[in-house]
């Protein structure tokens, strides 16, 4: 950016519309949202009703260096781009955690020109959703606990408690007892459910424990369902607001994709096929992580078939997979930039295994050079699939055109999606699958407590849920430190846990842990209010 003014600078110089103006844009009737001031309205998704099947479009990404690829700049810009060529577009996202907002990473409106606004509230508790589904959460953790002090009448084994109080930061000293709420069942539950209906059922079969008879316990055991759909029922509704641009962006719903399923909910993805023709959404961090749940879980569990890829690169990933270190990044380096293709090519491969319309897009920054860009064309060429760079970032919606018309034109042809496996595979057939064709390995290992955790899933009939790996998002390995495209590595699973009301196994890899801690230098220091009480130092 010439001007070298920060996001949050970026987001105050842009002129926002009346919330009211965005919804009248997308076809919405006053009767059909509620505003939440001027510039965020929740929006009634089951009374929306129309005949529209937009056409919808994943961006993901290769293994991202620790700040991250621009996934949401890309989906950002290519939603602008969309629009400034008059196309009818939405965009579909996640919303912020506050663990990485005031930890290492920041917050995930965007970036530069290519944002959603208001930022500072969709980073900092937005409408509540968050703040519901931690409440739900601990509700239940309660309701068990004072199960067991009025008497115990289930028989509840209090050291075979499986669920966990949640909350949405970072904090080290909670890990025994909590999850970050990101990480929770209860917002993968929120994220995969189709309608209120669907949420009470899905709420009930959560397993909280085990009886002294070896018996699984659940939500409705404690019939607790009612109250906790009542806390859910308002964040239930997606959350609409706008680009800098003023086009419209749904935000429902914020998994992890590195501990969760890593995608928006499925009740704002299908309002915005509903919404649009053209609808652009995004799974977390690399494909091999959260495309490859979007397809697993996402798609499988609501009938979605998305119509285009885009995977993201940029060059300073490759250079941090072609093995520079995180300050020598911004240096031009070519043969850097060439030992980091393999890393790409990976993701190409494995995401050509689900979907034949893939686009690599490259995320521009200013450092990138000439030749360092040409390398990367070259090597995409030899898949014949489309190489376009964006400059979303310093440009807005004029620097991801080339991106739209590229997606249009993907979205007109034939796709042949798949999903990695099938619901018949075992939980341990389905693990070793993805561990062999996804992350590469040779082999993979179980602890005991992991072994005892499978059998307990085919005792209780459980084998057909889809898994959801929780391990590193830096490497397709569990390793954070094999970088590129490492084959023939070792996958380690340290333990299992059933999210049975979620729908899915969530199976943990390596030394990733669902509370994660904050930095040496965490972002809070940097984050105030200046003299005129304005926010500063949120990116």
């Amino acid at each position: 950016m010439g001007d070298n003014m920060s996001d949050i600078e970026i987001a105050r110089s842009c002129i926002k519309k009346n919330i009211k103006d965005i919804c009248s844009k997308v076809g919405l009737s006053e009767e059909l949202y509620e505003c939440y001031g001027s510039y965020k309205a929740k929006v009634k998704y089951n009374e929306v009703l129309n005949n529209k099947n937009g056409k919808l479009i994943l961006v993901t990404a290769i293994n991202p260096t620790p700040y991250g690829e621009g996934k949401t700049t890309i989906s950002i810009g290519l939603l602008d781009g969309l629009c400034s060529i008059k196309k009818n577009a939405i965009g579909v996202l996640r919303e912020p955690s506050l663990g990485p907002v005031f930890g290492f990473k920041g917050g995930a409106a965007g970036g530069g020109y290519a944002q959603i606004v208001p930022m500072e509230d969709i980073n900092l508790h937005f409408t509540g959703d968050l703040h519901a589904i931690t409440s739900a959460n601990n509700l239940i953790s309660a309701a068990v606990d004072n199960h067991i002090y009025q008497g115990n009448s289930l028989g509840i084994d209090e050291n075979r408690i499986m669920f966990k109080r949640c909350l949405d930061v970072n904090d080290r000293a909670l890990r025994e007892k909590f999850n970050i709420t990101a990480a929770s069942e209860v917002m993968s539950i929120f994220c995969l459910a189709k309608d209120l209906n669907d949420l009470r059922e899905k709420l009930g079969n959560i397993l909280v424990a085990y009886s002294v008879n070896n018996e699984p316990i659940y939500v409705k055991d404690l019939h607790l369902e009612g109250s906790l759909v009542v806390l859910l029922k308002e964040a239930m509704n997606p959350n609409l607001v706008q680009t800098l641009e003023n086009n419209p962006v749904l935000v429902h719903g914020g998994p992890f994709a590195n501990i969760a399923h890593g995608c928006n909910s499925i009740i704002a993805t299908k309002l915005g096929k509903k919404l649009a023709d053209y609808v652009i959404t995004e799974a977390g961090f690399g494909s091999d992580l959260g495309a490859e749940k979007f397809f697993d879980i996402k798609c499988r569990k609501a009938s979605l078939k998305p119509d285009c890829v885009v995977l993201v690169a940029t060059i300073k990933a490759l250079k941090y997979n072609g093995g520079l270190s995180k300050e020598e990044l911004m240096k031009e380096d070519v043969d850097a930039v060439r030992r980091g293709l393999p890393n790409l090519n990976v993701h190409i491969e494995n995401m050509l295994k689900f979907n034949s319309n893939l686009i690599v897009c490259l995320n521009k920054y200013d450092t990138d050079t000439p030749e360092e860009i040409d390398v990367v064309r070259q090597s995409v060429a030899c898949y014949d699939i489309p190489f376009v760079i964006s400059d979303s970032f310093s440009k807005g919606g004029i620097g991801s055109v080339v991106l739209a018309r590229e997606v249009i034109d993907m979205c007109e042809k034939e796709n042949n999606f798949n999903l990695l496996y099938e619901d018949d595979l075992s939980t341990k057939e389905k693990i070793e699958k993805l561990c062999h064709e996804i992350y590469h390995a040779g082999g993979v290992t179980y602890s005991d407590v992991a072994l005892e955790k499978l059998a307990e899933i085919e005792r209780l009939d459980l084998g057909h849920l889809p898994v959801c790996i929780s391990k590193t998002q830096y490497s397709i390995s569990d390793d954070a430190k094999k970088l590129g495209y490492p084959t023939g590595h070792e996958m380690h699973v340290r333990d299992i846990e059933l999210y049975n009301g979620a729908g899915f196994v969530t199976v943990l890899m390596g030394t990733t842990i669902k509370m994660p801690g904050l930095p040496k230098v965490p972002n809070y220091e940097k984050i105030d209010l200046d003299e005129d009480f304005e926010i500063v130092g949120l990116s």
